[in-house]
């Protein structure tokens, strides 16, 4: 059994993987942990999460909570993964996050961390979007430079960061194929008189609208003709699949900074 702790416990991708850890027969949540003065503190994770009890009461102390853990799975905010990552790389536990928005200083901790444990960092655990990241890099090469590139993606309107972490990533994998530096191409959205399209420029957009879970669409535009690949997320429930996939890789694998495509088995 591969015990696991679960750092951002009470937020909404952490009750759904309490709720999948609760049907798992490999992986059991140890601990379960959350914000100072957070309300939830002190009430069992497993009915917060709308199942049975599971007898593991939310707590503010992680570093407690990771005794005995072989796996932290971190769905809280960006301003606290660092402090994940330094507490997992000093207990030997390895570290799963999903968590988008990461400043420079947390991804440099996160960096570090792995150098002593196994460390999965993905914008996306969906199994089907990993894939989106490998067939759009390879659509990229195929269309070459003639085809224009659009990224739109749609999330709901509590997100905090945009565009999201997953646009990016498709951004870069993208650029990578065509050659190109993505912060010399990249464009976030246009407004005004902006001028013929750079045939380099690879464009992002972000909607937020009510409770959509996740789309991203890419664009790949040429003359006379269109090719489009977008994944609709319809619930949550993928996310945390994936993050239960990324928790049995990341307790087997060695040190070092992982992501889903490698988990996955998707990289060449």
């Amino acid at each position: 059994m591969i015990e696991i702790c679960l750092v951002g416990a009470c937020g909404r991708m952490g009750k759904m993987i309490a709720a999948a850890l609760a049907e798992s027969t490999d992986l059991h949540l140890r601990g379960a942990v959350e914000s100072a003065g957070h309300p939830a503190l002190g009430k069992d994770i497993g009915e917060l999460a709308g199942v049975q009890a599971l007898g593991v009461s939310v707590s503010d102390q992680p570093g407690a909570a990771l005794e005995g853990c072989a796996v932290a799975i971190d769905f809280s905010l960006p301003e606290s993964v660092g402090r994940t990552a330094g507490l997992c790389a000093a207990k030997g536990v390895a570290l799963v996050t999903g968590v988008t928005g990461i400043a420079q200083p947390v991804s440099d901790k996160l960096k570090e961390a792995a150098e002593k444990v196994a460390v999965v960092w993905a914008p996306n655990m969906s199994v089907g979007v990993n894939l989106m990241f490998k067939v759009a890099a390879e659509v990229a090469g195929v269309l070459g430079g003639d085809f224009d590139v659009e990224i739109v993606e749609t999330h709901h309107r509590l997100k905090r960061d945009a565009p999201s972490g997953t646009a990016k990533r498709l951004a870069e994998v993208i650029a990578d194929s065509l050659g190109r530096k993505l912060a010399d191409v990249a464009c976030y959205g246009r407004q005004g008189i902006t001028g013929e399209r750079d045939p380099a420029q690879i464009a992002i957009h972000a909607v937020r609208s009510g409770d959509v879970v996740g789309e991203h669409t890419v664009i790949f535009g040429g003359l006379g003709e269109r090719f489009e690949i977008t994944h609709r997320a319809h619930s949550r429930d993928t996310f945390a699949r994936g993050a239960l996939v990324a928790a049995r890789f990341a307790s087997r694998a060695r040190p070092g900074l992982y992501d889903m495509q490698d988990v996955l088995g998707l990289k060449d």
